[in-house]
């Protein structure tokens, strides 16, 4: 008797409980959905914006070129030199030569290097001066003649040589090299010039040359090389740059001393000559 009584009352309790946020399952297996909400369309605001910012950068630019062309010129400084003096064309003959027609754009570095030489003095002995062939001074020069043709093939012109001796223990060798342009000058000029501090060289970091700028040439004593059943050999050596063309001095002494001075000299009458 009191469980049929109770009965009534879950049933009353269940038809008075409110929905719960639980979905329908049987809705949901049956397929039943929401409606998607439409897409909403972007992209019109940014494209107006971009397209103002164009058009203001476009009238901006046509404003500036208006008002510049209607201002005055400005006028350009007067030169330093007011009347610069040039020969008068003269017309040729027989005694025309390609120098004389380009008087105007020759430069010294376009003569004889070989005429730009230091000349060897009264007394001299074993001396000569000309041209050497890139491939013998590759060869004289550099451990690895391959290598070192290689890397001046491109850049050097011309190398001019003038060695001779002086007395019976003094050998002094000269190498005028022309390159191509002045940045290649000075690319090996500043080459040269780094290894000497290396200990197979002078290893040491060298000294000015009088009248040389700094950086474009030093001078160097080398520590003197030893070897049984011989007199020590002594070595001095500059190297320096003057446009296109780096000079190589070198000093050799196989018996006696070599100074800072005397190789000082030489460098100082080679750059003379040029």
């Amino acid at each position: 008797m009191e469980h049929e009584q109770t009965i009534p009352e879950q049933r009353k309790e269940e038809e008075t409980t409110p929905e719960s946020d639980t979905p329908d399952l049987a809705a949901e297996a049956a397929g039943a959905t929401e409606p998607a909400a439409a897409p909403r369309r972007r992209g019109r605001t940014t494209v107006l914006i971009a397209g103002a910012a164009v058009l203001g950068i476009l009238a901006g630019t046509v404003t500036g070129y208006a008002v510049q062309y209607h201002r005055e010129p400005t006028a350009l400084p007067p030169l330093a030199q007011q009347k610069i003096v040039v020969p008068s064309p003269i017309a040729p003959n027989e005694a025309t030569t390609r120098r004389s027609v380009n008087a105007n754009r020759w430069d010294k570095a376009e003569e004889d290097l070989a005429k730009k030489l230091l000349e060897a003095p009264g007394g001299a002995k074993d001396g000569y001066s000309g041209y050497e062939s890139l491939d013998m001074f590759a060869a004289a020069y550099y451990e690895s003649p391959d290598r070192g043709f290689d890397s001046i093939a491109q850049d050097v012109r011309r190398i001019a040589t003038a060695g001779w001796r002086q007395g019976e223990h003094d050998f002094i060798e000269i190498r005028l090299l022309q390159f191509q342009d002045q940045h290649s000058a000075q690319e090996y000029q500043e080459g040269q010039s780094s290894y000497q501090d290396e200990e197979k060289r002078a290893g040491n970091d060298g000294f000015a040359l009088p009248g040389v700028p700094d950086g474009y040439g030093r001078g160097w004593l080398y520590k003197p090389k030893t070897k049984a059943g011989y007199h020590p050999l002594r070595q001095a050596r500059a190297i320096l740059r003057r446009g296109d063309i780096v000079m190589d001095v070198e000093l050799t002494n196989n018996r006696g001393d070599v100074s800072q001075a005397e190789i000082t000299d030489l460098a100082k009458r080679q750059m003379e000559r040029l």
